[in-house]
């Protein structure tokens, strides 16, 4: 169908009157504080209003801005009036076109800090999008991997539509779908998970928490479908993530080098949120390892450049807080520099901080805490690797736990299986087994026979509770101990993302508040500074051996000793379904 073309005549508002344009002057003034992408976004949106071959409409702009105050409530039953930086947002969708009368955005990349309102917003721009944007049969669709992902922004848009007389009237609320029959008008939640992103005819899809998708897959499908539509629209909102070969981050960078002018794209509109770096670290495209010429995430001065909402729609206390816990924590000031600064992190870090490790390390002695409760956890690499068997006595009443380890290791490794170490770490090991720390068996693998005898007498000296292991490389071994202690007290503890993560955030914890003792074990010591932690969905961590630059598995079995003990209070015994399983009734 042939567009009609436009007059190039601008009907301008003043300044004053236009939302997005005096967003913009304020920015780029700096009497709104905010990050440098931003500051771009709103220089190309000043810059663009002089060009003849886009048509701003700053009275399609205000009818999106003013259908939120007018036609939507919020959860507390107030007008959903758009701050500033949203205004922004929705204004220069809407209010952008091309001189052919085409909506001149056709996609949008939203990365804010967590808790700025995106996902409601989105839900906005949909039923806008459904019920006052004039599209002939609007299909809008709240897009993602899964379909509980999908339903997020959906549900938002369903309250709002039964929290408005007007737009109840109007839309029939049901399962899975808001709908206008005799408009044929239809807004749902869809997913690949069921193959429900096919054979859509697109006019907005909303696509949510951009950074957790696997793959582009969504965006494509979402895509394919918007090809028959005039003013189509891909809105896409996100946190930072942690993954930089992710979809999101190519999106991201993608982003960037439009507003920085580097690429080219009419099309896209971006509004990315990011604490400022100084200009090396700029130039380097990434801050330097304890830069103090970069925005520091701790001063609250910064904050509203990741988090454009604060003050208004995020409650200042809140961020507060996730800074305060954050502080002298690595996992937990990752999740909070990615989730509330809009810092992208590495997938793999560096974990625990070894000055806190090293206060840990107060001498204690062994017959002041044999009586304490002990459970014991083993991690074997492989039979020519090390072997770690690590006991955990405690809590004390002081709320301590303590630490003894085994480590053992075939000769060979130390002398040739490990060739790639250099020679000081050759004689560090060597050192190590003199002194007992390290048990060397001989031969090119493991002595499984010796770690059952040691494991066993272990248990006998100290009365462990249980022993836990990882399925891996350790069959015969186990069978063994199941046979000498009981089914009920060996128990497999397979070393996946869920299973361990709460272990490794309570080993963190302890760590940097003092109450694990580890009596200063140097293999111990040289496995904590040697241990990467993985991040995964929804905040969870887990040490990865793959990505360590060296051995870990004292560590790892610490954590797993701590995980029992967090399932298994010192005051209970073992759980009835370890030991019978579940009865059918």
């Amino acid at each position: 169908m042939a567009a009609r073309k436009r007059s190039r005549t601008r009907r301008r508002r003043p300044a004053a009157k236009d939302p997005v344009e005096r967003y913009a002057r304020d920015v780029v003034a700096g009497r709104v504080l905010a990050g440098r992408p931003v500051r771009l976004a709103c220089e190309r949106h000043l810059r663009d209003l002089k060009r003849r071959d886009l048509d701003w409409r700053p009275d399609r702009a205000q009818l999106a801005i003013d259908f939120f105050r007018t036609m939507l409530l919020l959860e507390d039953g107030e007008p959903f009036v758009l701050v500033p930086f949203q205004a922004f947002i929705v204004g220069s969708v809407f209010g952008w076109y091309t001189t052919e009368g085409f909506r001149r955005f056709r996609s949008a990349y939203v990365e804010t800090g967590k808790g700025s309102g995106k996902t409601p917003l989105a839900a906005g721009i949909g039923l806008y999008g459904l019920v006052a944007d004039g599209e002939p049969a609007p299909e809008i669709y709240s897009a993602a991997t899964t379909q509980d992902q999908a339903s997020i922004a959906w549900k938002d848009a369903r309250r709002m539509v039964e929290a408005s007389t007007e737009l109840s009237d109007l839309i029939e609320s049901l399962v899975g779908s808001l709908s206008i029959p005799r408009l044929n008008a239809v807004f749902r939640p869809v997913s690949s998970e069921h193959k429900g992103l096919d054979g859509k005819r697109v006019h907005i899809g909303i696509v949510d928490e951009f950074h957790e998708h696997p793959s582009n897959i969504v965006v494509e499908k979402i895509r394919a479908g918007t090809k028959r539509r005039r003013n189509a629209l891909i809105f896409i909102i996100t946190n930072s993530g942690y993954d930089r070969t992710s979809a999101c981050w190519k999106y991201h960078q993608y982003a960037l080098e439009v507003l920085e002018g580097l690429k080219e794209s009419d099309a896209l509109f971006a509004y990315v949120c990011a604490l400022d770096l100084c200009k090396e670290c700029l130039a380097q495209g990434n801050r330097a390892e304890g830069c103090k010429n970069c925005d520091d995430w701790r001063d609250e001065k910064v904050w509203p450049k990741a988090n454009p909402g604060l003050g208004t729609i995020l409650p200042v206390q809140y961020v507060r807080e996730q800074v305060r816990e954050a502080v002298g924590m690595p996992s937990k000031e990752s999740i909070v520099l990615r989730l509330n600064f809009c810092v992208w992190t590495e997938q793999f870090q560096r974990w625990l901080p070894m000055d806190a490790w090293d206060r840990c390390g107060a001498p204690f002695e062994i017959e002041a805490i044999k009586s304490l409760p002990c459970l014991g956890a083993l991690d074997m690499a492989s039979r020519s690797d090390f072997a770690a068997f690590v006991l955990l006595f405690g809590p004390d009443l002081e709320d301590r736990f303590y630490t003894l380890c085994r480590f053992w290791l075939p000769r060979a490794s130390i002398e040739a299986g490990m060739s790639k170490r250099t020679e000081s770490d050759r004689l560090m090991l060597r050192e190590w087994a003199d002194r007992g720390l390290i048990t060397v068996t001989d031969g090119d693998t493991t002595d499984y026979d010796l770690v059952e005898a040691e494991i066993l007498d272990d248990v006998s000296t100290y009365s462990l509770e249980e022993v836990a292991f990882d399925r891996h490389d350790v069959t015969q071994l186990v069978t063994h101990l199941k046979d000498a202690l009981g089914e009920e007290r060996v128990i497999d503890y397979p070393q996946t993302m869920a299973m361990m993560s709460p272990a490794a955030k309570e080993l963190e914890k302890r760590v940097v508040d003092g109450t694990l003792h580890h009596g200063r074990n140097p293999v111990l010591r040289w496995m904590a500074s040697n241990t990467t932690i993985r991040h995964g969905k929804d905040g969870m961590i887990k040490p990865d051996k793959d990505a360590s630059p060296e051995k870990i598995d004292g560590i790892v079995a610490l954590v797993m000793a701590l995980g029992r003990r967090i399932v298994r209070p010192a005051d209970e015994g073992p759980s009835v379904y370890e030991s019978r399983g579940l009865l059918a009734l």
